[in-house]
C-alpha cells in the first residue's frame, strides 16, 4: 500500500470518495470486516489519487480488488 499520510485531496473529491466508499460497505454482506473495508479504502485512495473522480467507477475498482485480494 502507498503511503498516503500526506496526500491532499479538495473537499469535491474527498465527497465522491465517500460516496464510493459508503457504497461499496452498503454493498457488501454482513458482517462486514474491518480489513475489507480498508482494502476498499486504500483501493479508492490510489484511484481517487490517479485522477479518477466518478464515484461509480471508484467503487467498481474497490470492490474489484476486495475479490481479487480474497483469493
Amino acid at each position: 500500500m502507498k503511503d498516503f499520510s500526506n496526500a491532499s485531496f479538495p473537499p469535491e473529491v474527498i465527497s465522491v470518495m465517500e460516496v464510493a466508499l459508503d457504497a461499496a460497505v452498503a454493498s457488501l454482506p454482513e458482517p462486514v470486516h474491518s480489513s475489507h473495508v480498508q482494502i476498499i479504502a486504500e483501493a479508492i485512495l490510489r484511484a481517487a489519487h490517479g485522477g479518477e473522480r466518478d464515484p461509480a467507477v471508484l467503487q467498481r475498482l474497490a470492490l474489484l480488488e476486495l475479490q481479487l485480494t480474497q483469493r
